[in-house]
């Protein structure tokens, strides 16, 4: 089967064909995201048709999305994306079947089937970059609770202290273990720390190992509550800043000390797939659903 499929971000699209068992034509392009959901769409059956006569389509996006492939929430990164009909744009517009799934449970699916977690039916995948992200995978299949929200872990209350009425995520995990949350801290010490590559570049400094070693302890934090409310045996984590070695060994040491002698220690699996994890979980999900 030929199947086309995106991976819609707030900064870029995404997108490759699916082919004899290999991904080619991959490309990247700006998402252009302040124009508006409808200008989004129509870019994204501009960069689909481009891949010429196709047999299915496999769409990974920003924003909640319900059972009918439209988009059931997102926030402002996209305005006017909320209650896009997406899957209906794509299989109005290209005459095929699309299959239309979430950016991180897309990503979860496709390290289930080709990545990190592949064979493996029951495990967690967060995402740490500019928010934390998750997916909750049992038996094969994304849970996605009652609203299509389920594995929302940035909002877990990890400093009730911190909370402020009326801001989003206030005392939540997604502040204090996202890279954002690290390179705030950063900042407090050195200004021209600007992302989460310029910090691990100062790794040596030893005030700079302290601030890492301090945000190590958040997402360790976050962790915990997940392996006691759902005991998974696997654990994928993504994001650049967990492709640091460091990062995911003193992870590993300390999620291992701070867990009830009653769970096991999940394995802890660094994300296989890169960028190219929602195209891929994508595709897998057009191939599950055109049979």
């Amino acid at each position: 089967m030929r199947i086309a499929a995106l991976d819609i971000g707030g900064t870029s699209i995404k997108s490759g064909l699916w082919e004899d068992g290999s991904l080619s034509g991959w490309r990247e392009t700006d998402t252009l995201a302040k124009e508006g959901g409808a200008r989004l769409m129509e870019r994204a059956v501009s960069i689909l048709r481009e891949y010429g006569p196709v047999d299915a389509v496999g769409v990974s996006t920003a924003g909640q999305v319900d059972e009918k492939g439209s988009i059931f929430y997102a926030n402002d990164n996209i305005p006017g994306y909320t209650g896009m009909p997406v899957r209906e744009i794509i299989e109005n517009s290209l005459g095929v079947f699309a299959a239309v799934e979430n950016d991180v449970n897309a990503a979860a699916v496709g390290e289930g089937w080709l990545g990190a977690a592949r064979g493996i039916k029951d495990f967690l995948c967060l995402t740490y970059g500019t928010g934390v992200g998750g997916a909750i995978v049992m038996g094969g299949e994304i849970y996605r609770g009652s609203s299509f929200s389920a594995g929302s872990f940035g909002g877990i209350v990890v400093h009730p202290e911190d909370i402020r009425p009326g801001e989003e995520f206030s005392g939540c995990y997604e502040k204090y273990a996202s890279a954002t949350g690290l390179v705030a801290r950063a900042r407090e010490l050195d200004a021209g720390f600007t992302d989460g590559r310029a910090v691990f570049s100062a790794f040596t400094r030893p005030q700079v190992r302290a601030v890492i070693d301090g945000w190590i302890d958040e997402v360790v934090c976050g962790l915990v509550t997940l392996v006691h409310v759902f005991n998974p045996s696997c654990m994928v984590l993504g994001g650049g800043v967990m492709a640091q070695p460091y990062v995911i060994g003193q992870i590993r040491e300390r999620l291992a000390a701070r867990i009830s002698p009653g769970f096991p220690v999940p394995t802890l699996c660094q994300a296989a797939l890169g960028n190219q994890a929602g195209v891929l979980g994508a595709v897998r999900l057009a191939l599950k659903a055109a049979g």
